[in-house]
């Protein structure tokens, strides 16, 4: 049975990086530039992390992780009441099963609890799961352009949501 829980666990940082390659690269060819960049920015993350007004939310299977996703807070760059949704990925075993909803619900009230305005988060376009997920709370495609950060062409996307 799937469980879920939220804040550091061991070899978490690890395996959000080893999960993302493992997805992107495999599916999109995305290479060792995305993989320093997602290590560099998990681990400035988890330098700074703050109970507060960060979330962590994590998904286990018989103890072996399955799943993640952040609402970052802290991050010195963003504005007050900004929170910034990010390393979101279920693994192939977990999708499917309503996963990525239960930790939308989770992330979304940790939004409301941290009375947070806004949250933003980035992805790209050909991931249409997901963007049906992020639109069905609120979501909304606020810019898109092409990127070429992570070694192909993309068409980067940035979706705002905003509290009512």
């Amino acid at each position: 049975m799937i469980e879920t829980g939220h804040g550091w666990r061991p070899g978490l940082i690890g395996w959000i990086v080893n999960e993302h390659i493992r997805y992107y690269g495999r599916e999109w060819q995305f290479s060792r530039h995305f993989e320093a960049t997602i290590a560099a920015g998990v681990g400035a993350f988890f330098q700074r992390y703050d109970d507060v007004r960060d979330r962590v939310i994590w998904a286990e299977n018989d103890g072996e992780l399955v799943a993640s996703l952040v609402v970052e807070g802290s991050d010195p760059q963003l504005e007050a009441g900004m929170s910034h949704l990010r390393w979101f990925i279920i693994s192939d075993a977990a999708r499917g099963a309503g996963l990525g909803r239960r930790m939308m619900d989770q992330a979304m009230a940790f939004i409301d609890e941290a009375d947070y305005a806004q949250c933003y988060l980035t992805t790209f376009s050909g991931l249409h799961a997901a963007r049906h997920l992020y639109e069905s709370y609120g979501f909304e495609l606020t810019q898109e352009g092409e990127d070429t950060t992570w070694g192909i062409p993309i068409l980067e996307q940035r979706f705002d949501w905003r509290r009512t």
